[in-house]
């Protein structure tokens, strides 16, 4: 009855603009390079150095020594650069970066985004999702709309998990649908072919306003 992941991601491509920056997060982001519309020229960043990323490798593409901040194999496209991740850095928290796409434990209908860590549990590190957040002219989340395991909302009135940004999110797309953050709240613009909005509205804790064009997700 929801999208699948490639689904989502199909969706999330339609975003993108000719002449884009982009940062995908890795999980789920990263597959939408997958799907950027042929001819359109987009330039993929990673926050670990590398500017001009191509698709996900196939098995006989695999180069061990090329890898993303995920530390998944990547491909670069004719004339990619590297470089530090301190200029990586600058480069996002110079505002350069057009648009990313992250994945989020939890979002709030005022646009709050946490998605980097759970007390209690390990943390490797905080990544560089605060600076994208911070940076990033347009932030959209890529998630499962439920935490199906633990039978929790993700789409929240307010996070309850330490927060990765404040009122930074302006688009999430999940398996249910897709949600405009506005500052009258979530606006739900599109959904599953096969989901009401009621039934949307039941699996989201953040009360949403029905688009007055509401329409199943493009895919």
């Amino acid at each position: 009855m929801s999208l699948t992941r490639d689904q989502i991601v199909k969706r999330i491509a339609l975003e993108l603009k000719d002449g884009y920056t982009v940062n995908l997060g890795i999980g789920m982001p990263t597959l939408v390079a997958n799907h950027i519309p042929p001819g359109m020229d987009i330039v993929l960043q990673s926050e670990n150095g590398i500017l001009g990323l191509g698709p996900f490798p196939k098995e006989d593409e695999v180069d061990p020594d090329l890898i993303n901040a995920g530390k998944q194999t990547v491909t670069v496209l004719p004339g990619a650069s590297f470089f530090s991740s301190a200029d990586s850095f600058a480069m996002i928290r110079g505002g350069h970066i057009d648009l990313t796409v992250l994945g989020a434990m939890q979002v709030d209908e005022k646009g709050s985004i946490a998605n980097w860590m759970i007390p209690g549990k390990m943390v490797k590190g905080m990544g560089g999702a605060m600076d994208l957040v911070a940076g990033a002219k347009r932030v959209i989340v890529a998630m499962q709309h439920c935490d199906k395991k633990n039978n929790e909302k993700k789409v929240l009135k307010k996070c309850t998990l330490p927060l990765t940004g404040i009122g930074v999110v302006d688009l999430i797309v999940t398996d249910m649908g897709v949600m405009e953050v506005t500052k009258d709240g979530l606006i739900l613009i599109e959904h599953a072919p096969t989901l009401t909005f009621e039934q949307i509205q039941s699996e989201t804790e953040a009360k949403l306003i029905k688009g007055p064009q509401l329409k199943p997700v493009k895919i």
